[in-house]
């Protein structure tokens, strides 16, 4: 029979630890105090082994959790960050090493003495590495380069069809990547994430879209894996509509924890923010609602195979189906949306009436989850105020005056850029976890100095690019998942 024993210091860290059997006594590190006798069959024997450094102490004050505290952007001294953790300067100094030798945390201009040396403070510092990012609609790509910030260094928008495959758009972004980081001539050591968005249902957990409409030959393709024979980093894989929520939340609206992107273009979808988290659901099918039954839609099919859908009325390809009907020249959402900036009334009425059709839609999810903010976002909401008037008069008709009382409902301020600075802000967050950068710091300790490179293989996420719920970190500026 052996019994396992640990013993703890005053942190709560085991220091100690060894088993114990009649015969034999094994340690593997020893007490500094020598032998002592615990019971008749137990001794614990000192070892010539170094005390157990304090890495291992990292949900409470690590070295991840002082990069969370700066990533505010906000300098501070380490008087400062000691106050705000409770934990000792020598602890503090002891868990910034490995943020200053990455030159994740950098020192800025001294703060103001108050009698002695002036206290140097320290700061976040985004530009130390990149995130890659790409946004992929239904016939288009904006790829781009942030900082750590979630900051557009280098952006592309090009025509790509996503029916072309997974091979030939993400062979393509990957190039597109090279070509930026080329230009920019940063190493690819330096990017520490890649972050993508895709217009269809994505199984989260795995980065594998799930029997996407509109994306053929992409059903259960593994996004992650493909693009990490480029790039061996984490790959983050999400709706289109999701990161464009977190994107226009980061940017826009730092502040709402409870509100809807609704996106309006080929497709309609949503991404839904509740209690500041964003919300993927059992399958990572949560928001797509483009595909709830509406009144005007009975009897009319959807490209989905059902009838009555919202985005067989409401959506870009059928509200330019509808002018075209009526002698009208429109075949895309762009074109719905300059008939209307020229003043066609037929266009505005079109588009007015896609308001009111989504509007009924909203007013089941303002009933149920209670939105302080509706963001209207996609190639129809470039129409101006049309489709907001229309969405806002049926909103606020048919919803109660409690659940409306302060609800914005707005169009999207971000524009084309909150796809790609969700995706940023999607893989920066993975990366910069305060659990992953407590391994990395731990790392960094036990293997030596000079391992800088380190930080673009935090994890590597080929079974699984999920973000773990329990240790992603929340900078003031973001929304995350």
């Amino acid at each position: 029979m052996h019994t396992e024993v640990a013993l703890f210091d005053a942190t709560g860290i085991d220091e100690w630890t060894g088993t114990s059997g009649h015969l034999d006594t094994e340690w593997k590190r020893g007490p500094p105090w020598g032998p002592v006798s615990l019971m008749s069959d137990l001794t614990l024997t000192q070892l010539p082994l170094s005390r157990a450094p304090k890495w291992r102490d990292m949900d409470n004050g690590g070295a991840g959790e002082l990069l969370r505290i700066l990533r505010d952007g906000r300098p501070r001294t380490r008087a400062e960050l000691a106050g705000i953790t409770g934990l000792g300067r020598a602890a503090i100094s002891s868990r910034l090493e490995p943020l200053l030798e990455l030159r994740l945390v950098v020192p800025v201009s001294d703060a103001a003495s108050t009698g002695g040396r002036p206290s140097a403070r320290l700061a976040f510092n985004p530009g130390a590495r990149l995130a890659a990012a790409a946004d992929v609609g239904a016939t288009h790509a904006t790829v781009a380069l942030t900082d750590l910030s979630g900051r557009i260094l280098m952006e592309t928008t090009e025509l790509l069809e996503i029916s072309c495959g997974p091979e030939t758009v993400l062979d393509r972004l990957a190039t597109t990547l090279q070509d930026h980081l080329k230009a920019m001539k940063r190493p690819a050591g330096d990017i520490i994430a890649v972050g993508i968005g895709l217009p269809g249902p994505v199984e989260h957990s795995t980065g594998k879209p799930t029997s996407p409409p509109i994306m053929p030959g992409w059903h259960g393709f593994d996004v992650p894996a493909y693009v990490q024979q480029t790039f061996d980093v984490p790959v983050l894989v999400d709706n289109d509509v999701n990161i464009m929520a977190l994107g226009e939340r980061a940017t826009r609206w730092p502040d709402e924890d409870n509100m809807i992107f609704l996106k309006v273009a080929t497709g309609i979808g949503s991404g839904v923010i509740s209690g500041g988290v964003l919300q993927r659901g059992a399958a990572g099918v949560a928001g797509d609602v483009g595909h709830i039954a509406v009144s005007r839609a009975a009897g009319i099919q959807c490209r989905c195979g059902k009838t009555a859908c919202l985005e067989a009325i409401a959506g870009a390809p059928a509200v330019a189906a509808h002018l075209r009907e009526n002698g009208l020249q429109a075949i895309t959402g762009n074109d719905v949306v300059s008939l209307v900036r020229s003043g066609d009334l037929a266009a505005i009425q079109a588009v007015r009436q896609a308001g009111r059709d989504i509007g009924e839609m909203l007013n089941m999810c303002v009933s149920f989850i209670n939105p302080s903010l509706i963001v209207v976002g996609g190639s129809l909401a470039q129409s101006g105020e049309h489709l907001i008037a229309g969405i806002r008069e049926t909103v606020y008709a048919r919803s109660t005056p409690l659940a409306t009382q302060h609800l914005n409902i707005t169009r999207s301020e971000t524009g084309p850029e909150a796809g790609v600075v969700g995706a940023s802000i999607l893989a920066v967050e993975y990366a910069l976890a305060p659990q992953r950068v407590n391994d990395l710091a731990t790392r960094l300790h036990f293997g030596g100095h000079g391992y800088t490179d380190d930080l673009q293989k935090v994890e590597h996420v080929a079974q699984t690019s999920q973000p773990r719920r329990d240790a992603v970190a929340r900078p003031s500026h973001a929304a995350f998942p």
